[in-house]
C-alpha cells in the first residue's frame, strides 16, 4: 500500500490504558453516587467511542446531565491515574516502529478522545518529536470521520492512511475516503479493511 503519511488511533492501536483508566473511573463514579464498577474489559468495548456515547453506555441508570458531569470527572481521574503511573503498556514494538517509520513518512494522530489525552501519550511515550499533527473530538466536537479529514485538509495529503482497531475506525476512514489498515491485535474487530496487521512492528513491511 503506498502513502504519505500514516494517521493513527491511540487506544487498542498504540497501547492498552485500560487497567489503570478502570480504577480511576470507577472511583468517579462511585464519588458521583453511581454503584457501577467500570472494568477493562468494558472499557475495551466502548474506547474509540466519543466520550458522551461511552458516557451514555456504562451510565444509562442516571439521567444526563449527571452522567455527563461523571463523565467529566472520569476524564480528570484518568489523567491523573496516567501522569502517576509509569505508562509501560505500548504494544510490542510501537516506540521503535514509530521512530523508524518518521524517517520514511509523516506521522499523525486522531482520536476520538478527550483534550489532553494524545498529549499526554506523546508524553510518557516519549514520542512527541515523531508526531506531526493531531486531533481528537474533545478539542473539535467533530466526529472522527470529520477530525481525519480535518488532518489531512491542513496537512495536504495526498494518499492518507489510516490505522486503527475497531469497526468505528474502519467506518470512519471510509467516511473520510482514506484507506484502512485494521490492527487485529486490539479491542475490536473490521469486516472490511483494506489491509490487516497482527502486530504494529508490521507497518514497517
Amino acid at each position: 500500500m503506498q502513502f504519505d503519511a500514516l494517521i493513527l488511533d491511540v487506544d487498542g492501536t498504540l497501547w492498552n490504558s485500560t487497567g489503570i483508566v478502570a480504577k480511576a473511573w470507577t472511583k468517579a463514579v462511585r464519588e458521583g453516587g453511581g454503584s457501577r464498577e467500570i472494568t477493562a474489559e468494558m472499557l475495551q468495548e466502548q474506547f474509540g467511542k466519543t466520550m458522551k456515547v461511552i458516557a451514555d453506555n456504562l451510565l444509562p441508570e442516571l439521567e444526563p446531565k449527571r452522567r455527563y458531569a461523571i463523565m467529566d470527572v472520569c476524564c480528570v481521574y484518568e489523567h491523573e491515574a496516567l501522569e502517576k503511573d509509569p505508562c509501560h503498556i505500548c504494544y510490542p514494538g510501537v516506540a521503535d516502529t514509530i521512530k523508524e517509520l518518521s524517517k520514511r513518512t509523516k506521522l499523525m494522530i486522531v482520536s476520538n478522545c478527550q483534550s489532553g489525552y494524545i498529549e499526554l501519550f506523546l508524553r510518557k511515550t516519549g514520542l512527541e518529536p515523531y508526531i506531526t499533527d493531531t486531533e481528537c473530538y474533545g478539542d473539535t466536537g467533530k466526529n472522527k470521520d470529520e477530525n481525519i479529514r480535518l488532518v489531512v485538509e491542513r496537512n495536504s495529503l495526498k494518499h492518507p492512511v489510516y490505522v486503527g482497531d475497531t469497526q468505528g475506525d474502519c467506518d470512519a476512514a471510509a467516511k473520510a475516503g482514506v484507506p484502512f489498515v485494521f490492527a487485529s491485535y486490539g479491542f475490536g474487530q473490521a469486516d472490511h479493511a483494506d489491509a490487516v496487521i497482527a502486530s504494529f512492528d508490521e507497518l514497517l513491511v
